[in-house]
């Protein structure tokens, strides 16, 4: 006789919402994340949020996906025998020391380096610990992604307002015209220019009467939204914008310039040079056309020039980069609603003066390339770890990068990195560049994490504050990011993995109150520190650094000086976040030059420009290579997500049928695309989008390399395009890699 033994029916845990800031690019859009238990069930734009209003991009969908990834490390894993084996924390931390030491004592401090990726700066732990733990480690060879993107502008902006992160940004939501160059931000979600519902707020411009110009190498995305587009010759930017300027003084188009601003007569005699009719077949934009943009400008109530990636990424991306802020100012739209404007971020000390800008501090050992805000090029990190003498890197620490994929001859650096002694990575995966690691520490997942933009909120074309408390409690025994970090700054500064991390907090916290008290003007001047340190609020480190910098903020409760004003607790009354205002005026305080003017014409730039008047007699005329953003991915980071790796985000070598043509290609057939660095196969897609004599691959792809465990990444068919990218062509202001106009040959199979 059998008996049936009752089941108890399985328990579905209950849903919970969280409301977070989305951290996967530049956007900040608020996230609705629907959670069943510790799983992720459903991820919608949060309507409610002040800044985003619902918007959400595919990426922001599918972030539960990425939090929940199967290859996503969770335990730290070091390297013996040549196999990764998972060990216990302490075990990773004691290792770290051990390999750190051994360099230490057997070269110096100076062949230690660290690499700082893009999403670390999508942290809070990683804004708030990476210049910490650079110091930390007593060393020179500090890179960072940023001269792979973005330092052309931090130089541009260094040397005109004195403050390298000082940025203006296009005041998108008030402009009348807006002139747009390398940028396609229905694609990227906007870069320096934190915007979300980026395609929404270009609509609502032409909805008002405003007029849109994209001038780009492809008819991208962004493009088709415009009024206008004009095809340029990639690389071509410095000249067609120093052709604006030209016209500008040459038909009396240019505004009533303020008296903070020298140095407009040294420019005009500088863009005397540069003529639309001289420019023109350079650009491939016809003198007349360039001549009409400059005058409407000009004519425009109001209006705002931006630039990124595909100018800065180019061989004059910092010439470009200043003559974009040249024009706002030339046309009366800097500082000015509708025009470039400077944002106001909630957590920024508004009482800290900067030296003034320099760069060229120390020069890298084997090339003598200039340091630019504290960092070398990334161009020139495999010359350092391959050449030797006193100083060659043995060591390298990455912080939520990979090098190996992103940076110019990526298989170059690869190899570079696995001669390497020791390295250490922070990072969720093994990827392209931490398959090379000796030790690997895996930050948690996003919903166990907290969430502040300290970077981009820098950047908003709104003023705004949003924080996220973590959905999810860590596991026992699991590291924050922020702990993970604190215990390498700790290594680093001699005092051993197991040390007190809370002599690291006081002194991060009481650092900032020290500098607080003792300025006159700020809200705290002359108060006990000691006094103040005891009102700080929250649970942990980033939250109570958070705390501090709100409080201390252009907005901020000032520790009972303005008791309506924000500090942590306001933000966590409000997930939907708070919304500060529009941009307002306030060059005057942005402006730290020595002279507390805008040097319109900075002499370290007018150096440059004699290299910009010989590459326009002698500039390459053949088949050249420009970068291409797929709005699923995002760089080399997002390929292991299914449903983020379909459709059209393919890795293809878009083409002209022009140049299709002279090469009896045709849509699917594979092509050779070579350079002087080596040469991938690729299917070729014509196209009438991309002009004549370019060719566009995207960037991020190739994920076959031996020991990546990213099992989707994998089995993508796409070719790393930093084969062919040149690490000996740099932007030679600011050490900026060229990913755009890169000369090429390509052949078919």
């Amino acid at each position: 006789m059998s008996t049936t033994v009752p089941t108890t029916p399985p328990t579905t845990p209950p849903t919970t919402t969280h409301f977070r800031t989305c951290p996967l690019c530049e956007a900040t859009c608020g996230l609705k994340i629907t959670m069943a238990g510790d799983r992720v069930i459903d991820v919608r734009g949060d309507k409610d949020d002040v800044f985003s209003l619902g918007f959400i991009c595919p990426k922001g969908a599918k972030l539960g996906d990425l939090d929940m990834d199967p290859d996503r490390l969770h335990k730290p894993l070091v390297k013996r025998d040549g196999q990764f084996v998972e060990v216990a924390w302490d075990e990773a931390f004691a290792e770290v020391e051990r390999g750190l030491r051994a360099v230490r004592e057997k070269y110096g401090n100076e062949a230690v380096a660290l690499y700082m990726g893009n999403p670390s700066v999508h942290t809070m732990a990683g804004p708030v610990y990476n210049g910490v733990f650079a110091k930390s480690l007593g060393t020179r060879n500090i890179y960072t992604a940023s001269t792979s993107d973005q330092m052309p502008k931090h130089v541009s902006s260094g040397y005109l307002f004195g403050d390298p992160y000082s940025i203006p940004v296009p005041d998108i939501d008030r402009t009348d015209y807006l002139l747009m160059l390398g940028a396609n931000p229905l694609e990227s979600n906007g870069s320096l220019c934190t915007a979300p519902d980026f395609p929404g707020r270009l609509k609502k411009l032409r909805a008002r009467g405003g007029k849109f110009v994209v001038v780009d190498p492809r008819r991208t995305r962004t493009a088709d939204l415009a009024d206008q587009h004009l095809f340029i010759r990639p690389g071509a930017d410095a000249v067609f914008l120093f052709a604006l300027v030209h016209t500008l003084f040459d038909e009396n188009l240019t505004a009533d310039v303020p008296q903070i601003v020298d140095g407009v007569e040294e420019l005009r005699v500088l863009a005397s040079k540069f003529s639309p009719e001289t420019v023109a077949d350079a650009c491939g934009i016809d003198a007349s056309a360039i001549r009409h943009v400059a005058r409407d400008l000009a004519a425009a109530p109001t209006a705002v020039v931006y630039g990124r990636i595909g100018t800065t990424t180019a061989e004059f991306g910092t010439i470009s980069s200043w003559l974009v802020d040249a024009l706002n100012v030339l046309t009366g739209n800097l500082d000015t609603p509708g025009g470039a404007m400077f944002p106001s971020s909630a957590a920024r000390a508004t009482y800290v003066k900067r030296k003034p800008f320099r760069t060229g501090r120390w020069r890298s050992r084997v090339r003598g390339f200039p340091e630019a805000i504290g960092e070398l090029p990334t161009a020139t990190l495999a010359d350092e770890i391959e050449t030797p003498g006193e100083g060659q890197v043995r060591a390298l620490f990455t912080v939520c990068g990979n090098p190996a994929s992103s940076a110019p001859n990526a298989p170059r650096l690869a190899a570079a990195l696995a001669e390497l002694e020791f390295m250490v990575s922070v990072d969720p995966y093994v990827n392209e560049t931490t398959r090379h690691a000796t030790v690997i520490l895996p930050p948690p997942r996003v919903t166990q994490s907290p969430h502040f933009d300290f970077g981009f909120t820098q950047f908003g074309v709104r003023n705004f504050a949003n924080y996220s408390p973590p959905a999810l409690p860590l596991p026992e025994g699991r590291p924050s990011e922020a702990e993970i970090m604190a215990r390498l700054v700790m290594i680093a500064a001699g005092q051993g993995a197991s040390a007190d991390l809370r002599g690291l907090e006081e002194m991060m916290l009481g650092g900032l109150l020290g500098k607080a008290v003792q300025v006159e003007g700020s809200p705290v001047h002359g108060r006990d520190p000691g006094e103040l340190r005891q009102m700080i609020e929250g649970d942990g480190p980033l939250e109570r650094f958070l705390d501090l910098s709100l409080r201390l903020g252009p907005y901020g409760e000032g520790f009972g000086a303005n008791p309506s004003g924000l500090r942590l607790s306001t933000l966590l009354a409000n997930p939907h976040g708070i919304d500060l205002g529009p941009l307002q005026p306030r060059l005057a305080e942005v402006l730290s030059t020595a002279d507390g003017k805008v040097h319109l014409c900075p002499s370290e730039l007018v150096t440059d420009v004699p290299r910009l008047l010989a590459w326009l007699e002698e500039r390459p005329r053949g088949m050249v290579l420009i970068g291409r953003r797929h709005l699923r991915s995002n760089n080399s980071w997002m390929h292991n997500v299914p449903a983020l790796v379909t459709g059209s985000n393919t890795c293809t070598l878009q083409m002209n049928p022009q140049d299709a043509e002279k090469l009896s290609v045709t849509t699917g057939q594979r092509v050779l695309v070579m350079s002087r660095t080596g040469t991938v196969e690729v299917p070729v897609e014509p196209t009438d989008k991309i002009m004549p004599g370019v060719v566009s691959l995207p960037h991020g792809w190739g994920h076959d390399s031996p020991g990546v465990r990213m099992s989707v990444a994998r089995n993508t068919n796409g070719v790393n395009v930093n084969t062919v990218t040149d690490e000996s062509i740099l932007d030679v202001l600011s050490g900026t890699a060229v990913f755009n106009g890169v000369p090429v040959e390509v052949k078919g199979v």
